[in-house]
């Protein structure tokens, strides 16, 4: 089955509520984790950070308030955010509708 057929799997599975995320698991290997992501009007990825990793998101439908450090900026889908190591990021999803995007994570810590 190619990432393509798995995201349409999973996606077509994830309708979070308000406030909610939803997440699928798209592929795993010993050194990239991709995961889609589909949050509910209202829902954040809290603010984090991978120190040893790179983690990129790929905004496929809606809007996302994406944070780095102490900066935000909205992106429309579609639309890729690079995550440097190191650097605190997050997303929230400040609309009326579900929002979906994938994150990208190598080498996995």
């Amino acid at each position: 089955m190619s990432i393509s057929d798995l995201y349409a799997e999973a996606i077509a599975s994830l309708d979070p509520a308000a406030g909610n995320i939803e997440t699928a698991e798209l592929h795993v290997s010993e050194d990239v984790l991709l995961k889609a992501f589909a949050l509910g009007p209202g829902a954040s990825v809290d603010p984090h950070e991978h120190e040893k990793s790179t983690n990129v998101f790929h905004i496929l439908d809606g809007t996302v308030v994406v944070t780095q450090d102490d900066e935000e900026t909205t992106v429309d889908a579609p639309g890729v955010v690079y995550n440097d190591r190191g650097v605190v990021h997050g997303a929230r999803n400040e609309t009326d509708t579900v929002a979906i995007l994938t994150a990208s994570l190598c080498p996995l810590p």
